[in-house]
């Protein structure tokens, strides 16, 4: 589904990503693991057109290097940020709303599975999203992204902050999002979600690949996860 080939990104004069290459399958869980600063977020804006990418970047095998972030969005692929950007003035619903690429057109996802997935936020539908906790946000933000229908979601960070119920929460959104037939690929620090959840790990280390393997193999290999993944 997605094939992502010696991928390279600049901020200015620094080389951030250099060659990367990862594949996505349909319906695979795949995570992109690594420390803070090694380009984890920086693959997710390159694939979505957010950074300049240099090199191939394959949707569906369609090249998408260069397209525009909206136009990437319109076939099919889904961002949630680590930032949580919610529109604080509108709220739960519009922003949820705003997410369909159709107004009124549904396609895997409607309100009510968002609702019954998230009591909170059908407790809070009609609140103004910026009066949500960080946490709610999170959800929110990744809720309006699915409202989209997209084939694959890259996910930044959901878990980053949250309270161990809603990393609870998460978990049980990213299963749900996979049984749907949607692939994700989840940027993420904590290595036993990763393990438990993912078809498929890489981990990154000085903006390029150093493993990649299912969760047993990384698991198994105590050397990469010294060198690159533990503090």
């Amino acid at each position: 589904m997605l094939e992502v080939r010696d991928l390279h990104a600049f901020y200015g004069k620094s080389h951030i990503l250099q060659g990367v290459d990862l594949t996505i399958r349909e319906g695979e869980i795949v995570s992109l693991l690594g420390r803070n600063g090694v380009g984890r977020s920086t693959t997710c804006k390159a694939i979505m057109g957010l950074v300049a990418p240099h090199g191939d970047v394959r949707f569906k095998g369609q090249s998408i290097a260069g397209m525009r972030p909206d136009q990437i969005a319109h076939m099919g692929i889904g961002y949630v940020p680590e930032d949580r950007q919610v529109f604080p003035g509108l709220s739960v619903q519009q922003n949820l709303e705003l997410g369909l690429k159709t107004s009124g057109v549904f396609g895997r996802w409607n309100f009510e599975d968002v609702y019954n997935l998230f009591p909170n936020l059908s407790a809070r539908r009609d609140n103004p999203a910026g009066v949500l906790s960080g946490g709610e946000q999170q959800m929110l933000t990744m809720c309006r992204t699915l409202m989209g229908d997209p084939d694959l979601v890259l996910i930044d960070e959901p878990t980053e902050g949250l309270a161990p119920k809603l990393v609870e929460q998460v978990g049980v959104l990213l299963d749900e999002i996979a049984r749907r037939g949607v692939a994700i690929l989840l940027v993420e620090q904590k290595l036993t979600i990763a393990l438990k959840i993912s078809t498929r790990l890489y981990v990154m280390g000085h903006g390029h690949i150093v493993f990649e393997g299912d969760p047993a193999s990384l698991a198994a290999n105590e050397t990469v996860r010294k060198e690159w993944l533990e503090v």
